[in-house]
């Protein structure tokens, strides 16, 4: 059962927590206490860094009657300020099959007289058949790209269809390389919530052979973190559902087990291209729901509320991104 800070009952999150005065790394448990564990560690880095020995010292503090302070009234940070991150592309079944029905550059595939009905199950058995002998695949983010669970989202002036994605994330327990799905699963230290924001609409380009600026997924408040990680101990991913409401409405309602490469795959995938580190974010792809498919794109004002189950909640604001004075010299890209 979960609390109302988003936990589970016998379990407990780690967050990187301001007062106003300071920040410091910190137990959350499910009724609310906070933990301070400065004492033990400098920060969240150097907790995760240290993650085998930290996750039993942290068990240990979490069942002691120690507490220094109440989640609701402190403010939840990313809880690591500078990992590596990368983002998974096209990891769940429906979404992605979704998509592929709707996407104008995937019309050739249209069977004459093809409903969309019959196009949708089609491109949902190329997710299964991708899922059976395809490999993951994912891109690179910026840690400066990232956001607290409470922080306001900022809509930058570039683009005009910011739209969330509301994502599974895998933090990092170890420094590894070449690791196999099957060893995988030893280097995972947790998961939280990640809000992948994007403006969709500067996605694709024209002017260039690659085809996609993958930066406009990096703007400043784009990855909405947190508000805690979530050990692995803890989770089952059978059992998550991903929820997402835009002032109040639903948009996202999924299972996170609709994915197509689990996350010990991507893990494995990750160790082979780049040298994974502790505390390093891996978000596994979003649910069905997003604005491209609700037609809805974010605008100033709107507010957003985030959960998966066990692992916290996100609720941000729209805000317009205030640039001063200053104009964007190049705020869209030119036609090839």
């Amino acid at each position: 059962m979960s609390s109302a800070v988003g936990l589970a009952d016998g379990t407990f999150g780690v967050a990187r927590l301001s007062d106003g005065t300071r920040e410091f790394p910190a137990i959350v448990r499910p009724d609310g206490t906070v933990l301070d564990v400065s004492p033990h560690y400098g920060g969240t880095h150097e907790l995760f860094a240290d993650w085998s020995q930290a996750f039993l010292l942290l068990c240990d503090l979490a069942d002691s009657t120690a507490t220094t302070g109440d989640f609701l009234s402190l403010r939840a940070l990313p809880p690591l300020p500078h990992p590596n991150l990368m983002g998974a592309g096209q990891n769940f079944k429906s979404h992605t099959a979704q998509m592929l029905t709707k996407n104008t550059f995937n019309q050739h595939r249209r069977r004459p007289g093809e409903s969309d009905e019959d196009f949708y199950a089609r491109n949902l058995e190329l997710m299964e058949e991708r899922a059976r002998t395809g490999v993951p695949f994912f891109w690179t983010g910026l840690h400066s790209s990232l956001a607290g669970a409470q922080d306001d989202l900022q809509l930058p002036v570039i683009g005009e269809q910011p739209d969330w994605e509301l994502e599974l994330c895998v933090v990092m327990g170890e420094t590894r390389r070449f690791v196999t799905p099957e060893e995988a699963d030893s280097t995972i230290a947790g998961y939280m919530i990640m809000n992948d924001v994007g403006t969709v609409d500067i996605f694709r380009r024209t002017d260039i052979h690659f085809g996609f600026d993958w930066v406009s997924k990096h703007q400043p408040t784009f990855k909405i973190a947190g508000p805690f990680v979530v050990p692995k101990e803890f989770v089952d991913i059978s059992t998550l559902q991903i929820q997402l409401d835009l002032n109040g409405s639903r948009m996202q309602d999924w299972p996170a087990d609709d994915m197509i490469f689990s996350p010990q795959q991507f893990v494995a995938y990750a160790s082979e291209r780049v040298n994974l580190m502790p505390g390093d974010h891996i978000f596994l792809g979003s649910a069905p729901g997003n604005g491209a498919h609700h037609n809805r794109f974010l605008r100033p004002g709107d507010v957003i509320d985030a959960t998966i189950t066990g692992l916290g909640h996100q609720h941000n604001l729209c805000v317009a991104e205030d640039i001063g004075d200053r104009a964007p010299i190049y705020p869209s890209f030119p036609s090839e």
